[in-house]
């Protein structure tokens, strides 16, 4: 790494979209921080990556994970340019086998447990939140910071409040954990707009991963193209928006 690369993390990049953006950002040049749960796992990810990408250990429901990678950070880079909050879930009891028609079925707003509730929103939400306040410092330090929070088209209210094929989904965990996570985005945009730190939210789409036992119609290729051109944005882009396919503005 030279004075002038840009330094980026990534949560969640072990596997799918997340693992994506590393790669993309690696191409363009940035160092990246394939940050995961499971170090082992995100090892071996890194491992078959070309380009400066270091693996660390980031647990974003656990405070002492997030404080120590906020540390370790600050310790060998000095600072962070990119942060993108990748890491979600899309269910608790991990089944992530069971069809997407199931999964709908037994989420519904009378049926799904308000446990599985709250494990969802501590990974999607308070997650991003812990991760981010610990990382503002570090974005602070550089000189045109950027916070993308991948978020989804299921938190949109104004999309699920009109008829439309995906509106099913919708229910009161991952869906409105999205809606949350979107609320998040803004008012760290508001907050942080005038010291240049531009937050922004992004939808990959319906992407093939894990999150929906990979029944998504678009490839992680497709799902990372937002993030990644979010997280370069010049000093002239935008801030406090929520976009997806290739700078289409999604409703709030």
């Amino acid at each position: 790494m030279t004075e002038n690369t840009r330094i980026a993390l990534v949560t969640g990049a072990n596997q799918g979209i997340g693992l994506q953006i590393v790669t993309d950002l690696a191409a363009n040049g940035l160092t990246v921080l394939l940050a995961s749960r499971n170090l082992e796992r995100g090892k071996a990810a890194a491992q078959k990556l070309e380009g400066d990408v270091h693996p660390i250990q980031l647990d974003v429901t656990d405070e002492a994970s997030i404080r120590a990678a906020a540390a370790l950070v600050e310790q060998q880079f000095g600072r962070l340019d990119i942060l993108i909050n990748n890491a979600a879930i899309s269910r608790a009891n991990g089944q992530h086998t069971e069809t997407m028609q199931d999964y709908i079925k037994r989420s519904r707003a009378t049926l799904i447990s308000v446990d599985e509730v709250r494990t969802i929103w501590e990974t999607n939400v308070f997650g991003v939140l812990t991760v981010t306040q610990a990382f503002v410092p570090l974005l602070r330090k550089s000189d045109a910071a950027r916070i993308v929070n991948v978020s989804s088209g299921l938190g949109s209210l104004a999309f699920n409040s009109t008829p439309n094929p995906y509106r099913a989904t919708f229910n009161p965990g991952y869906g409105a954990s999205k809606t949350a996570l979107n609320a998040i985005t803004l008012a760290f945009a508001i907050e942080l707009e005038e010291e240049g730190i531009k937050v922004n939210a992004v939808t990959p789409g319906f992407t093939a991963t894990a999150l929906n036992n990979y029944e998504g119609t678009d490839t992680v290729e497709q799902g990372a193209a937002e993030a990644v051109r979010v997280a370069l944005l010049g000093s002239e882009g935008p801030t406090g928006t929520f976009t997806g396919s290739v700078n289409q503005t999604y409703p709030w």
